[in-house]
């Protein structure tokens, strides 16, 4: 895995946010499981992950779909769709990758039976065109799977720190910052509808952590992580990220605290027959 490249995550695509990813997809798998069998996603069919990384659920929808199947993963990281490519080849799937920007993905038009993206939409400036691209690439009846943030600013912990406050508020202003709209999850049922789907299906996905369960160390991982980038980006003092951290190790120890996450949303939409 490479430590720098062009196409990074805003979080980068090093061996340590390899992990965090794949930490965070068992955190959510559960969540992403649920949603493709409410769409009904199954054998031999085949499936955009649109947004995949490494490919962690593709690799699940792989096994799905089956080798009469096809995952069809789209990515910009050339270390993950690299890494993705290599997992494929190991685990026997039928996986298709394209290293691309949305923009330049191809899609057959009436090709696919379903996709699936999960905070894949947030981070691009044109939501709205990536998603009636892979529309018109839906047959009529197939269903698309988005989760999505609904609120970021749910991300919150009890009890409270300042240092450890201010530097999730200024983590969420860098992403208000980009280019993307962080809560893009809000606008889905919208922008499905406009376009002529109907929404076959929605649900919040909201998150509680305690100190000794899974779901607690997903934010733990993503500060370690991110804060340092927001120090570096000028939005946030050195001191209060090294001393959001130290709190955060202090809120670890209180009794009875918990961390609400960043409150999600699925929206499920299908194109009309």
């Amino acid at each position: 895995m490479e430590t720098k490249e062009k196409n990074a995550y805003i979080l980068g695509t090093d061996r340590e946010e390899l992990w965090r990813l794949g930490y965070q997809h068992q955190v959510w798998s559960s969540e992403a499981r649920k949603g493709w069998e409410i769409a009904g996603f199954t054998h031999g069919q085949t499936i955009l992950d649109l947004g995949c990384g490494p490919g962690f659920c593709s690799q699940e929808l792989g096994y799905i779909v089956g080798n009469q199947g096809k995952v069809i993963a789209v990515d910009k990281s050339e270390s993950y769709i690299k890494y993705l490519d290599d997992l494929a080849k190991f685990h026997g799937l039928n996986i298709e990758t394209q290293c691309c920007d949305f923009n330049d993905m191809e899609l057959e038009p009436n090709s696919l039976d379903g996709a699936y993206c999960r905070w894949a939409l947030a981070w691009i400036p044109n939501p709205e065109e990536i998603i009636t691209k892979v529309i018109q690439a839906l047959k009529p009846g197939a269903r698309f799977v988005t989760q999505e943030y609904y609120d970021w600013s749910t991300l919150q912990s009890h009890p409270t720190f300042p240092n450890l406050k201010e530097s999730i508020f200024q983590a969420l202003t860098s992403f208000q910052d980009g280019p993307g709209d962080i809560n893009i999850g809000k606008r889905m049922a919208d922008i499905f509808t406009k376009n002529g789907m109907s929404i076959h299906h929605s649900r919040p996905m909201n998150k509680m952590g305690k100190s000794n369960d899974l779901v607690w160390h997903w934010p733990k991982t993503f500060f370690r992580i991110y804060f340092p980038k927001v120090v570096e980006m000028g939005k946030l003092d050195k001191e209060i990220a090294q001393k959001a951290m130290e709190e955060f190790e202090l809120l670890e120890k209180s009794d009875g605290a918990t961390i609400f996450t960043p409150s999600m949303i699925e929206v499920i939409g299908e194109k009309g027959r």
